[in-house]
């Protein structure tokens, strides 16, 4: 086979004049983009080191193409892939075979010297069986990179991530962030997984001064972000640190726990959420229970527990049992009430018919069924609980409210459709919510 290290140099700039042989007897014109930014001068022939990688993340043995990139005049390659293992080919093919983090080291040397490319933590090599606490690269290895729901959730792993604000209720660089770790885990583009990590890093201490409800919509997408990626040792100290913080410190008053198990509503949801993707993060499994003993409560069950503040009892089945989810076959003046969400739909008021279509039941929903995904990735039978319990409150927003889910909450309805086998309409694609996002590729 041809080597083409030297068709790509000098096919780089159509401003090149000729080439005879293996010598480059023309420099590129003052137009062309030589590496040192010298004014005016054409393009060395000093080897600058670059290389591109393909399938750098997977379960192992992991076969990774690697493909050299490099400008100027290279006659030999050096590569070191990590784990012990090295090749002096331009585009070498190796299996890694251990579960692990490398890093690569690609040098090449020319007549006129040499240059050194590392990229830090490029290749993750996963267990075929590592649980992933929302999803895995291995869960996605499958899934199409085509069509609409592809195509939505690339849209928005191309943002920019800007500067994270986990203090602003509505900061959107957690989930453009946790976009582009999903797309990372498909397609392992090292770019977007360096800019996962600097979006996680770069969130640590940005919730201070923010209130509980932020802490709660924003936190889980940075932890999910960070389990799809794998950070390095250091940085993961530095992580785990933060989500210690995150969940004891006082924010406005409360904390991230204490909003879970005191506020029955979307407040408490989405500080369940981020609360159990903290505790799965950590493998901290008492913390994990607590969080499915409230859960169970919030669904309905009052003996795992009943610890909420409650506010206006308008729509609860049975105000003086009052639950997080009406049960099963309530009813109120001949009107289906089962499902019913009492601490958000009271926001619309209070009892009427028609029932208002209150935007804070479907929010309450975003942090619900994220704690349900979780604690059943972990063993917790919750989307049985209290007689489907979150089927029965999406079946009476559809049929007694007349009211589907639109804007940021259309990501929901391909969870339940999922995990219930439903068929409430599940738009393609879907827009993210306040939390999570891009079921409708994740759940095909």
């Amino acid at each position: 086979m041809g080597n083409n290290k030297l068709d790509r140099i000098v096919s780089a700039s159509s401003a090149c004049s000729f080439v005879v042989g293996c010598t480059l007897l023309a420099a590129c014109s003052a137009g062309g983009s030589g590496s040192g930014g010298d004014d005016g001068g054409g393009a060395s022939g000093a080897p600058e080191a670059e290389f591109s990688v393909t399938g750098s993340v997977g379960d192992a043995p992991l076969t990774v193409v690697f493909t050299d990139a490099s400008t100027g005049v290279v006659t030999s390659w050096a590569w070191d892939f990590g784990d012990g293992e090295s090749s002096n080919q331009p585009d070498p093919v190796h299996t890694y075979t251990l579960f692990d983090t490398y890093s690569v080291t690609l040098v090449v040397t020319g007549p006129e010297g040499s240059d050194q490319r590392t990229r830090a933590d490029l290749v993750r090599v996963f267990d075929a069986d590592r649980q992933g606490l929302w999803t895995s690269a291995t869960e996605l290895a499958g899934l199409p990179t085509s069509g609409a729901a592809w195509n939505g959730l690339l849209a928005d792993a191309n943002q920019s991530v800007g500067i994270p604000n986990v203090a602003n209720q509505d900061d959107d660089a957690d989930v453009i962030v946790l976009a582009k770790a999903l797309v990372f885990a498909r397609t392992g583009d090292a770019s977007l997984r360096q800019e996962v990590v600097a979006g996680c890093m770069a969130a640590i201490g940005s919730e201070a001064g923010g209130r509980t409800l932020a802490l709660g919509r924003n936190l889980i997408g940075y932890v999910v972000a960070a389990d799809l990626v794998g950070l390095s040792a250091q940085d993961d100290v530095a992580f785990r640190a933060w989500l210690q913080h995150c969940r004891s410190a006082t924010f406005d008053g409360r904390t991230l726990t204490t909003t879970h198990e005191g506020r029955p509503n979307n407040w408490g949801t989405h500080a369940g959420a981020s609360r159990a993707a903290v505790a799965a993060y950590l493998g901290d499994t008492a913390e994990l229970d607590r969080c499915a003993q409230v859960f169970r409560g919030w669904l309905g069950d009052r003996d795992a527990y009943a610890g909420f503040e409650w506010g206006e009892l308008d729509w609860q089945a049975d105000p003086t049992q009052p639950v997080g989810i009406n049960p099963a076959g309530a009813v109120r003046d001949g009107h289906s009430i089962d499902g019913v969400l009492p601490d958000d739909q009271r926001r619309a008021g209070g009892f009427t018919w028609p029932p208002p279509k209150e935007n804070y039941v479907w929010e309450a929903l975003q942090g619900g069924l994220a704690q349900a995904v979780i604690l059943s990735r972990h063993g917790y039978d919750a989307w049985e609980w209290s007689d489907q319990a979150l089927l029965r409150a999406v079946t009476w927003l559809h049929v007694q409210c007349a009211f589907p889910a639109s804007g940021d909450d259309t990501w929901q309805p391909h969870i339940v459709n999922y995990f219930y086998a439903s068929d409430f309409p599940a738009p393609v694609p879907s827009s993210p919510g306040k939390n999570l996002g891009w079921t409708d590729w994740t759940l095909q």
